[in-house]
């Protein structure tokens, strides 16, 4: 197979959670301008009609759906009626998040004073509303023999950072749910796979960061490249996973963090 073929994405059926901004949106850019026909799903039904009618003004094929991934009847429902519209569902990015607060090195984010309601809604968001988009997107697959499932997790759930400890704790959880996953869903030829952002500047944290060069330069100080990445960045490795190229990749949870993670051997 060419290697223009591997990275065809003409006729599969994806679905993309949590993508009217960020690095969902890139998920879902790059599998549509490769032919795709992608379903996005935002709970903020104004930004998601903003981004499809963007995306098929560029003559790509998008539509787009309501869906919160902590309503788990109404998740089950929308993911059905993709696969129902398109006789399949073929791919599935599950990457709907939040930040979790405070950071734990704050007043507020410490342990003795986190609000246990934030914890509550992030575990809700990050761990369980992946947990349930990769159990209804395998049940389309498992008949079909046939799917790719991409759990968006983090470095911050791979290492001690100083994010808040419930968003550290949901990554960690949705990493540890890739291997056992992938085990089971190998036989029906689906693969698992994680992708662990490192130091990307999003608008998670109501964008936080863009609105904050000081925070930006003191996150470039702790990567190897000097910078932090930008969501264009995230496209190349999610069209990898999506696509028949990953073929023989599955049960890992993959860095995309400019090196940052090697800062801790020193």
């Amino acid at each position: 197979m060419k290697a223009n073929q591997m990275f065809d994405m003409a006729g599969p059926a994806p679905i993309v959670t949590g993508r009217a901004s960020g690095i969902g949106l890139a998920m879902a850019e790059v599998i549509a301008e490769h032919g795709a026909a992608v379903t996005i799903m935002d709970m903020n039904e104004a930004a998601l009609a903003t981004e499809v009618a963007r995306m098929t003004g560029l003559g790509w094929k998008v539509e787009g759906a309501v869906a919160n991934v902590t309503q788990f009847d109404r998740l089950e429902a929308a993911i059905g009626d993709v696969a129902k519209k398109h006789g399949r569902l073929d791919v599935c990015f599950a990457n709907a998040g939040m930040g979790g607060g405070p950071g734990m090195f704050t007043p507020e984010g410490g342990i003795e004073n986190m609000s246990l309601e934030n914890y509550k809604n992030t575990i809700a968001v990050n761990q369980n509303g992946a947990f349930a988009t990769a159990k209804f997107a395998a049940q389309h697959m498992i008949p079909r023999k046939y799917g790719r499932i991409i759990v968006t997790a983090s470095v911050a759930g791979l290492f001690a950072e100083g994010t808040s400890y419930a968003y550290g704790m949901s990554k960690a959880a949705i990493a540890h749910l890739v291997e056992p996953l992938a085990r089971q869903l190998a036989p029906h030829n689906i693969l698992v796979n994680a992708i662990a952002p490192g130091p990307f500047i999003t608008n998670i944290g109501n964008g936080y960061l863009r609105k904050n060069n000081e925070a930006i330069a003191r996150w470039a100080q702790m990567v190897p490249l000097n910078r932090m990445a930008e969501t264009e960045e995230m496209k190349g490795l999610a069209l990898l996973l999506a696509s028949g190229a990953s073929s023989y990749i599955t049960g890992d949870v993959i860095m995309i963090d400019g090196g940052s993670s090697q800062m801790r051997l020193f």
